[in-house]
C-alpha cells in the first residue's frame, strides 16, 4: 500500500512540474512583445498602438508557414526588389498554401 501512495505522490509531483513547465512557456512570449513595445521614440507603447503591436507580435511569436518557410525572404520581384501591397499579399498566400501542402 506504501509503494502506492508513493508511486501516486511521485506521478503528481511529475505532472505538477510538467505543468509549470508548458504554463511558463506562454508568458514568455507575451512578456518578449511587450518589451519590444516601444515606440520611435524611445517609450512604451500605450493603448491600441500597444494593443495592435502585441496583436501582431504574439501572431508572429505562434510562427506560421511563412516565417517557417523564409516566404517573406522570397517575396522579391524580378528584379531584386520586395513585392509590396496586393503583389506580396498575393505572393505570401500562395508561398504560405504551399508551404503548408509541403508538410
Amino acid at each position: 500500500m506504501s509503494k502506492l501512495i508513493a508511486c501516486v505522490l511521485s506521478s503528481l509531483f511529475a505532472a505538477s512540474v510538467l505543468f509549470a513547465q508548458v504554463a511558463a512557456a506562454a508568458p514568455a512570449a507575451a512578456s518578449d512583445c511587450a518589451s519590444k513595445a516601444v515606440g520611435s521614440n524611445g517609450k512604451p507603447l500605450a493603448g491600441a498602438a500597444k494593443a495592435s503591436f502585441m496583436k501582431k507580435c504574439e501572431a508572429d511569436a505562434k510562427g506560421g508557414a511563412a516565417a517557417a518557410s523564409g516566404c517573406a525572404e522570397k517575396a522579391v520581384d524580378k528584379n531584386g526588389k520586395a513585392l509590396a501591397g496586393a503583389a506580396k499579399a498575393s505572393f505570401m498566400k500562395k508561398c504560405e498554401a504551399d508551404a503548408k501542402g509541403g508538410k
